[in-house]
């Protein structure tokens, strides 16, 4: 599948020429604050669109009408493929938080992969992270686990990582309405 179209929404392919639309949101720390990477810098974005071009999990995610790059999708099949999971991520731009296009979008790529054959979608998230827990739960998504202290994207002044918890969330095909 090359792409797909929601109501308000074109879903498709990165492009080598995203990386200005990348850096739009992903140089705001805002937007990066529970990935485990920190604020990208216009090359690194650049860089990224570039690696996106051939990584078949990464889905760019433009308005509809004018074709801005506002987000991305990340939906990759884990192993072993026989299980026929995926795991689900998401960053948007933050002026467009709150409008439900995060989940419209979501929504589509996860009915999508449910039709194609999908037997599971999980997704994890920091508990601090109520946005992406809420948008989960309005997917359908079923929290399985809280997980104590089981991640660190970062370390301390002394080296240390700084441990977070993480919530699992998941839908099975079944499931899915």
């Amino acid at each position: 599948m090359e792409g797909f179209v929601t109501e308000r929404l074109a879903v498709r392919r990165f492009r080598a020429s995203d990386g200005p639309g990348l850096h739009a949101y992903l140089s705001r720390s805002e937007a990066v604050r529970f990935e485990p990477y920190p604020v990208q810098s216009a090359q690194d974005c650049a860089r990224l669109a570039g690696e996106r071009v051939s990584d078949p999990a990464f889905w760019a995610v433009c308005l509809r009408d004018s074709g801005e790059l506002m987000g991305n999708l990340y939906l990759s099949l884990q192993q072993p493929e026989s299980w026929r999971t995926y795991e689900l991520g998401y960053v948007f731009y933050p002026a467009y938080w709150g409008r439900g296009l995060a989940t419209e979008a979501a929504a589509a790529l996860v009915a999508e992969r449910f039709a194609g054959g999908a037997h599971r979608v999980l997704a994890r998230c920091n508990p601090q992270n109520t946005a992406s827990w809420r948008l989960l739960e309005r997917l359908g998504f079923r929290r399985e686990g809280h997980f104590i202290r089981s991640a660190s994207f970062a370390t301390d002044e002394t080296g240390e990582p700084v441990w977070h918890d993480a919530y699992l969330y998941a839908c099975l095909a079944e499931e899915w309405t």
